[in-house]
């Protein structure tokens, strides 16, 4: 599954100005981003070995993101990373431990496919959720995460069967 990226105010303003300290061959990955491109696309044009990580750092230093759709309930949609995402229906008594294993798989994910010190705002995030939905909130996120991989692009309609059943 291939993503397509748009830059942010912030990576637009360091195409303009060049302030930001990006070296020439991540600036040039950003110059290629334009809404339309896929991370594939790029790959082919780019001669850059570690497009992962290059995508990786524009996005944690809010240079560039995934397109959003439309604000909708998290339990009914995962924003463009399939045609719909449906969570189960949280019970009555949530179980601490699905929580606990939810929060689990989605940091023991991120650390085998995009390394431990990666996506740390996602880290942080789930850490910090105490509800379902707060959870549920980083399932976009997480999925963008993985499928900058090419291992986790291969694994990640797997990857994200198996979370949906605790999340």
């Amino acid at each position: 599954m291939s993503i397509i990226f748009v830059k942010t105010p912030k990576g637009i303003a360091e195409i303009e100005q060049r302030g930001g300290g990006l070296t020439p061959r991540v600036r040039r990955v950003l110059i290629m981003l334009d809404g339309k491109r896929t991370d594939d696309d790029i790959r082919a044009m780019a001669l850059v070995d570690d497009l992962e990580q290059t995508l990786e750092t524009l996005v944690e230093a809010g240079y560039i993101e995934s397109p959003k759709q439309p604000e909708a309930s998290a339990a009914a949609t995962g924003a463009g990373i399939v045609n719909t995402v449906t969570f189960r229906e949280v019970p009555d008594k949530p179980d601490p431990k699905e929580m606990e294993m939810a929060k689990n798989y989605i940091m023991n994910t991120l650390k085998t496919f995009c390394g431990p010190m990666a996506h740390l705002s996602i880290y942080e995030a789930v850490t910090a959720a105490r509800t379902h939905e707060e959870l549920r909130a980083q399932f976009v996120p997480w999925h963008n995460a993985i499928t900058l991989t090419r291992d986790g692009r291969r694994r990640a309609e797997d990857l994200c069967a198996d979370l949906l059943k605790v999340i």
